[in-house]
C-alpha cells in the first residue's frame, strides 16, 4: 500500500492558489496529479450573480481534513491538498482548489472526483449568491 498525506485541508479567507495546491500534492511517487478548480461563474439559474459570500461552520477545516484523510486512507492516492475560501468572492475568483496525486491517473481523477463532490454534498459551507437583478439566495442551508 502506497504510504498516503493529506498536505493540506484549509478553509481561508484569503485568495486561493492553484500552484501552492500542485506543489503541496506533487511527489515522485505519482504517475498523475488531478486538479479540480471551483470559480465564481457570472450566471446562475439563467440569472446573472454580482457576487457571492462564502460562510463556514467553526469545524469545517476539521471536516474537510478528516474527509480527506477518509479518502487517502483508501490507499489509492499519494498526497491529497484541499483550499476552500470564505467570505466576499467576485466574479473568476477561486472558490475550491482541490489537488490529487495517485500512482496512476484514473486513481487521481477518480479520487479528485469523490472529493469534490462529497465537499461540495457534506461540507458546513453555505453559499450567499447576490444576482444581478437585486434577489439573492442561500446554497446548501441545512
Amino acid at each position: 500500500m502506497t504510504s498516503v498525506t493529506v498536505t493540506l485541508a484549509e478553509i481561508r479567507e484569503t485568495p486561493l492558489s492553484v500552484d501552492e495546491v500542485f506543489r503541496s500534492v506533487s511527489d515522485p511517487r505519482a504517475g498523475g496529479i488531478c486538479l479540480f478548480v471551483g470559480t465564481v461563474r457570472d450566471a446562475d439559474h439563467g440569472k446573472g450573480v454580482e457576487r457571492l459570500d462564502y460562510s463556514a461552520h467553526p469545524q469545517a477545516g476539521d471536516r474537510t481534513r478528516q474527509l480527506a484523510e477518509r479518502l487517502d486512507g483508501q490507499g489509492r492516492t499519494v498526497r491529497i491538498g484541499v483550499l476552500h475560501r470564505v467570505g466576499a468572492l467576485a466574479i473568476g475568483d477561486l472558490a475550491v482548489v482541490v489537488g490529487v496525486s495517485a500512482e496512476h491517473r484514473a486513481e487521481a481523477f477518480q479520487v479528485c472526483q469523490a472529493l469534490i463532490d462529497e465537499l461540495k454534498s457534506t461540507l458546513p459551507i453555505w453559499k450567499h449568491q447576490r444576482f444581478t437583478d437585486g434577489v439573492d439566495e442561500w446554497v446548501g442551508l441545512p
